[in-house]
């Protein structure tokens, strides 16, 4: 069960800034924990609305609308800054404090939360996931109903990391970084038009946006039985993907990059 409350704000066009806050029993509430601020402005509004005392940041990778208000936010609040230990540019390394990679712990004791750092190249070459309490926070690895694109990493790495984010508890819940799930969804019942988990998704989802609510989070379970980015070992995937190739497919890696490749050829 979910046991840590957590909210968000609105960035850009599409991007979500999560506040985790602390465990009800530790009164910590108000304290939060802010997960890839990209612009400071709405994160300092809610901050000041809220009475919000900001314990840490959380950088998932180094692009500028996961981390481009950092700065500004340490100008205000002198805090801990958590992020990748291998991200190659140096505006990343000259804000974090704490360089992570995998299977590290972050323990916010005042907060009573803990979270463990998963490894998860392929977005970029040194994106990590922060997991813990049941709840994933992502970044562009993983979105609801797809996945980041692949600018720095290999085809091979993502398909590994998403592997390794198919090990985690079915009710974990996925907290990616950006609205995206509409247009996923799209794309994966092209994918798998026969699919009944999708087709009530999509409903859902498409329920969801009409009423200017997030899709976001979902859980691992419901990505397992509709995300194409996470069913490369699935029949019908392999099927589509081979057809849309035009050739054999050995392994699920390959289908894995197939898809991706497909997805990029219509976005």
């Amino acid at each position: 069960m979910n046991t840590i409350n957590i909210s968000y704000v609105p960035a850009f066009d599409d991007n979500y800034i999560w506040f985790i806050h602390g465990l009800p029993e530790k009164h910590a509430q108000k304290q939060i924990i802010i997960v890839d601020p990209g612009d400071e402005t709405p994160v300092i509004e809610a901050i000041e609305h809220f009475n919000y005392v900001p314990q840490a940041i959380f950088i998932t990778h180094h692009h500028a609308d996961h981390m481009g208000g950092v700065s500004a936010l340490l100008e205000k609040y002198k805090i801990p800054v958590y992020g990748p230990a291998n991200e190659a540019h140096g505006h990343i390394s000259s804000l974090i404090s704490h360089p992570l990679t995998e299977a590290q712990q972050i323990n916010i004791a005042s907060m009573g939360l803990s979270f463990k750092v998963l490894d998860v190249p392929g977005h970029t070459k040194g994106h990590i996931a922060y997991i813990g309490h049941q709840v994933l926070f992502i970044g562009d690895t993983l979105f609801a109903g797809g996945c980041g694109r692949i600018f720095e990493g290999t085809a091979e790495q993502m398909h590994q990391s998403l592997s390794k984010l198919l090990e985690l508890d079915d009710a974990t819940l996925i907290y990616c970084a950006h609205e995206y799930t509409q247009d996923n969804l799209t794309f994966a019942q092209r994918v798998e038009p026969h699919n009944e988990h999708l087709k009530q998704r999509i409903a859902h989802t498409n329920s969801l946006r009409s009423n200017n609510q997030p899709s976001v989070p979902s859980s691992l379970k419901l990505e397992k039985q509709t995300n194409p980015f996470l069913r490369f070992d699935q029949p019908s995937v392999k099927t589509a993907a081979q057809n849309f190739s035009g050739r054999t497919l050995n392994t699920a890696a390959e289908v894995f990059k197939t898809v991706r490749y497909w997805k990029d050829t219509l976005d």
